[in-house]
């Protein structure tokens, strides 16, 4: 069994099996046709269930094979220009590069006797995201496992600079679109969701000031803390940018933490066309930022940023065995110092060799296209009859609904929605999301590939229409 060792004796058995793993996706990847093949979950399961995991196959083309028939043939593929879903982008070469080699090497980010290099690394990437924020000299942060580990690390800090020992007064100030990971930190930090205040938003799906000044007001008149005000910059249905300027001034008038979770909107700092669009966020106290969903990164890669670095030790404890408290003093850099994990892997590798590569130029052009399509979306959708399209994109979000001719109970209208996008993921044909405004069934695109088409719309689109007359066709047959 040492032969699976990777080791110097075994370099020429590792490089061989990588190059047949990395065979069998690259031809997977030439032939896709469609983001997903419509395999069911009755029809995968039995496939799985019946591998005995503890009868291996001692031999890596056969477990390619089998990998082939129960994952790689029926995954669902992103880089596909019909994956119009969530927020996965497609990825650049170079990330998946380094993926590569620190999956092989494995060092861990916590301590410097660990990592060395890429400790430096990690942080040299921090310092670089923090320039392009404008978040000052005294700034710092680290890696984390993704937006909602960063969200709350940011509320962690938050909550301790409060200086309060009574967690019932505290208050999160958050739009009625934020991200759910908000009032889940919340219970998770001991203040419970009601802890967090919902801002009503706009038509623009931008918080309204208005109302965040009036709550802040009166939660200080009630005797309570206002803890934190979470401002979205790429809400996660809309692509919407809360203003952040004005809620700048509103922190700072009130002493609130400014926390701004830019998980999504973080591909405009590579921007060349739409940076402006962010602008305010050089005042926040912390950031999100996900260069897995907007600078084309495998996952997991994210970051929390922090404007005083200081700010950070409300994460830090020392263990002799791994960082003991003489190290600051002796300024061995250990990562763990700052982060909620222990083990951690070099996930900024990936975006160190984008950069390296392609330049953040490169990266912004790339945002820049999908930002520019779903405008195009809009337009599109704004000028068919067949469907209500809910706010231009601030990003590259498109939400609508298809709407019937002939109909017009809006729960058979949801129901028509419903169906359609199922029918449509089940075809594999393209993959759409869906969500709910105000109360009714909407559909979503998500476009993060620049690969994908004004034509590609227009045809899922189609397709969309074609689902929906399906269903309410033979909903009339069933009625009559």
């Amino acid at each position: 069994m040492r032969s699976h060792l990777l080791n110097d004796t075994t370099a020429e058995h590792y490089r061989r099996s990588v190059t047949e793993g990395v065979e069998r996706v690259a031809a997977k990847l030439a032939t896709t046709e469609r983001p997903f093949t419509g395999v069911t979950v009755d029809a995968l399961s039995p496939l799985i269930d019946r591998i005995d995991l503890d009868r291996p196959l001692h031999d890596t083309a056969a477990v390619l094979d089998e990998l082939d028939e129960v994952y790689l043939r029926d995954a669902i593929y992103f880089h596909h220009p019909r994956y119009l879903a969530h927020l996965n982008c497609p990825v650049v070469i170079p990330a998946v590069l380094g993926e590569a080699v620190l999956s092989a090497v494995n060092s861990s980010l916590d301590t410097w006797d660990q990592s060395a290099g890429g400790t430096l690394i990690e942080r040299k990437l921090i310092d670089w995201t923090n320039e392009r924020i404008g978040l000052g000299p005294h700034a710092d942060g680290v890696f984390t496992s993704g937006g909602s580990q960063s969200n709350l690390q940011a509320l962690l800090l938050a909550r301790e600079e409060a200086k309060t020992d009574t967690l019932a007064k505290l208050r999160i100030f958050a739009s009625e679109v934020s991200h759910f990971s908000v009032k889940k930190s919340a219970k998770l930090l001991g203040l419970g969701q009601d802890a967090v205040v919902s801002i009503p938003v706009g038509a623009d799906k931008r918080m309204q000031t208005v109302a965040l000044a009036r709550e802040l007001e009166r939660c200080k008149n009630a005797g309570l803390v206002p803890m934190a005000v979470v401002a979205t910059a790429g809400t996660t249905d809309f692509g919407s940018i809360d203003p952040l300027p004005e809620m700048a001034e509103l922190c700072e008038q009130f002493g609130v933490w400014m926390h701004v979770d830019a998980a999504y909107g973080c591909g405009l700092l590579a921007s060349l066309k739409h940076r402006s669009r962010i602008d305010g966020i050089e005042r926040a106290d912390s950031v999100t930022v996900d260069y897995h969903k907007s600078f084309f990164q495998p996952v997991s890669s994210s970051a929390l940023l922090v404007r005083d670095a200081d700010t950070l030790r409300h994460a830090t404890y020392h263990a002799d065995y791994l960082n003991p408290r003489r190290m600051v003093q002796e300024r061995i850099p250990n990562q763990v110092d700052k982060s909620l994990q222990t083990t951690r892997r070099f996930d900024a590798l990936k975006l160190w060799m984008t950069l390296r590569v392609m330049g953040a130029d490169g990266i912004g052009q790339l945002f820049d296209e999908v930002c520019d399509l779903a405008e195009e979306g809009w337009k599109l959708l704004a000028a068919d009859p067949r469907f209500d399209v809910v706010v231009e994109p601030s990003l590259s979000t498109l939400v609508y609904r298809y709407i019937p001719a002939a109909v017009t109970d809006p729960a058979e209208i949801d129901r028509a929605n419903l169906y359609a996008r199922k029918a449509l993921f089940a075809s594999g044909d393209a993959v759409v999301a869906g969500t709910k405004v105000a109360g009714r069934h909407y559909l979503k695109f998500t476009l993060l590939n620049p690969e994908t088409t004004t034509d590609d719309i227009a045809a899922v689109l189609d397709l969309i229409a074609g689902h929906a007359e399906q269903y309410l066709g033979e909903s009339l047959d069933r009625a009559s």
